[in-house]
């Protein structure tokens, strides 16, 4: 009786994942085999291609530091909003964490056009600060480069810390930095030395989650520099949009791409987990 009890458990089980092993299986495994079958086309000609084009290297050292500058400042910025809202009230908290996540559903292209209609050459900003004295072309030709393309990626990158660093920040015991300051310590000291490291986790696992979406974002940056800043997923448009038809090279891009983000979130992963092992011995 209790085999047979199981028996339809797991069925039941079963059938409650198979909706979702479908849609796993009809929008991720099946793509990703077609693409990776395309990749090797003829052999690993496509990847020798790409990994023998001057191009590719520069768009890769491009992509690396867009994925570590703009993770880096959406962290700190995302730190300290969390740690604002950790201090509120939960009514007050909840209200503004709806509104600090509204980035989070825009599309690219939306982000894009709200910078340009803001920083751009007759953004409300750049004249703004043109009336104050600033040179309206430094403004707006910043927003056109590698750092204000961070800049932009930051407006959403930023909420995605915040909600990761948020509870987090909610269950730390504040009366520890009172205890590290009683005895001693600045503030600034009392947060590095207790506040940080019982975070870290929380801050790594955000660090590595927006460094994959800056680096395998590609429609912001495509409305704002077009194809003036060299980054993998633009380097990848070009080879499938109306001017290119190299679909093996840019399968082995996208194998590429797909690595690359894999292997920061494999990072994070890896640091948690070894972080919750060592805090369980």
């Amino acid at each position: 009786m209790d085999n047979r009890r199981a028996s339809i458990d797991r069925g039941r089980l079963l059938l409650m994942a198979a909706p979702g092993a479908l849609v796993l299986l009809a929008f991720f495994v099946i793509p990703l085999g077609v693409v990776c079958a395309e990749s090797l086309t003829g052999g690993v000609g496509a990847f020798s291609a790409v990994f023998s084009d001057p191009i590719f290297w520069k768009g890769l050292t491009g992509t690396l530091i867009l994925g570590l500058t703009a993770p880096a400042f959406s962290l700190v910025v995302g730190f300290v909003v969390a740690w604002h809202l950790s201090t509120l009230n939960e009514r007050l908290r909840t209200a503004l964490m709806f509104w600090i996540s509204l980035p989070l559903t825009f599309s690219g292209l939306i982000v894009a056009y709200g910078f340009i209609l803001a920083f751009g050459r007759a953004g409300f900003v750049t004249i703004s600060m043109a009336g104050l004295g600033a040179d309206p072309n430094v403004i707006s030709g910043f927003l056109y480069s590698p750092e204000g393309l961070a800049f932009a990626y930051s407006y959403y990158l930023i909420p995605r810390v915040a909600l990761i660093l948020l509870p987090a920040l909610v269950n730390f015991d504040r009366a520890q930095i009172r205890a590290a300051q009683s005895l001693g310590a600045s503030y600034l000291r009392a947060v590095a030395d207790v506040l940080i490291p019982q975070i870290m986790p929380s801050a790594v696992n955000a660090f590595c989650l927006v460094s994959t979406v800056a680096i395998g974002a590609y429609g912001t940056a495509l409305a704002l520099v077009g194809t003036q800043v060299n980054i993998l997923p633009l380097l990848l448009y070009s080879r499938i949009s109306d001017t290119g038809s190299d679909f093996p090279s840019a399968a082995a891009l996208s194998v590429v791409l797909l690595a690359l983000c894999a292997s920061v979130l494999a990072a994070g992963e890896i640091y948690s987990f070894r972080k919750d092992r060592d805090a369980a011995r």
